[in-house]
């Protein structure tokens, strides 16, 4: 009994200590950005950055609007592909992209996008009948999608150019070129994999059937969408320099990303803009902060609102369709209650 209670008790202790590896991996990696951002920025001539805002060109500022709105649309592909594969076909389209933009936008700006976002999808795709283990399912599907099409983006961009992400890694160029090839070949292996029978991951309820090949093929094509289109927004966003080409911009964007996305900062603030600055050292910084404030505005802070605003109006239609329901069940009620029957005077009770 008492080697039962130490078992028992141990295993709080063990999922606490590896959430408390978690929160110092995450801690680490913001403390070395803002450290590492200060001492970049401290040269800097914020007078330039603010000037080189307002002389940007609308014409340009046109080009990262409409690519960060691509960059939107391809998530929402994220969500429908998701609600697809687990058989929720009876979700439309327009539900699934609201999920995606609203968990996304929302998830980006407040951290921690796993939970945050997944809250999010919840109360929407909980509407339409689904519940919890559904849920977690289309963030797994989500996930997935999103980390395959990182891999083949960057792996793709550390074999071909390893030393644009071996300055964010501070690792040699020959080391980072055998992990984006060891990259490639693990997604290599994975569509393989995936290809020969159908697969499922997880116990119970909790499993979920694993996209088969060309499933898999269509996935590593959405994220790849979606991070060909936000590079192209964030390569909109800094002017023309020999360093400042497509495809640098875009493994430095991609690097930046994803170490964004393991510190769980709320939009990754500190962090992706010192992986950029590190990332891209022959682009002046005051056009380089620049670009990342416009960057930052139109990608973050903009679709934060427009999420807030669309979950506003959900919110607000939820609440009207419960009122209209309740006044008219009540309505149906007074209908259908029986009439009174009418009492007898005394002389028909006499008879």
């Amino acid at each position: 009994m008492s080697a039962l209670t130490d078992k028992t008790a141990s295993k709080p202790r063990t999922r606490s200590s590896w959430n408390w590896i978690g929160f110092a991996l995450s801690a680490t990696i913001v403390g070395i950005s803002v450290y590492v951002l200060a001492n970049i920025l401290k040269d800097v001539d914020f007078a330039r950055v603010a000037s080189n805002v307002r002389a940007m060109p609308a014409s340009q500022v046109g080009w990262v609007v409409l690519f960060v709105a691509c960059a939107y649309t391809t998530l929402t592909c994220y969500d429908f592909f998701a609600v697809r594969t687990i058989g929720a076909n009876h979700v439309p389209y327009r539900i699934a992209a609201l999920a995606s933009f609203a968990s996304y936008a929302i998830g980006h700006n407040i951290g921690a996008t796993a939970v945050s976002g997944g809250a999010v999808r919840y109360r929407i795709y909980s509407q339409f009948g689904l519940g919890v283990i559904d849920v977690a399912k289309i963030c797994f599907l989500t996930g997935l999608t999103f980390w395959l099409g990182n891999f083949a983006v960057l792996g793709g961009g550390m074999a071909y150019r390893p030393d644009v992400p071996g300055r964010i890694l501070q690792l040699p160029s020959a080391t980072v070129r055998v992990i984006g090839i060891a990259a490639l070949i693990l997604l290599c292996a994975y569509v393989a994999w995936a290809s020969r029978r159908p697969r499922a991951v997880g116990i119970g309820n909790w499993s979920v059937m694993l996209p088969g090949g060309s499933s898999t093929l269509t996935q590593i094509g959405i994220g790849v969408a979606d991070l060909g289109c936000s590079a192209l927004a964030m390569y909109s966003a800094i002017p023309s320099f020999p360093e400042a080409e497509l495809l640098t911009i875009a493994i430095a964007f991609v690097s930046a990303t994803l170490l964004g996305y393991a510190s769980h900062a709320p939009g990754s603030l500190g962090v992706f803009d010192a992986a950029m600055l590190v990332a891209l050292p022959g682009v002046p910084k005051e056009e380089l902060v620049a670009g990342l404030l416009v960057f930052r505005t139109l990608y973050f802070l903009l679709p934060f609102c427009l999420a807030l605003a669309a979950m506003a109006c959900w919110e607000s239609a939820l609440f009207l369709r419960r009122s209209a329901a309740v006044v008219r069940n009540g309505t149906t009620a007074i209908l259908q209650k029986p009439p009174a029957k009418p009492a007898q005077d005394s002389k028909s009770a006499r008879a």
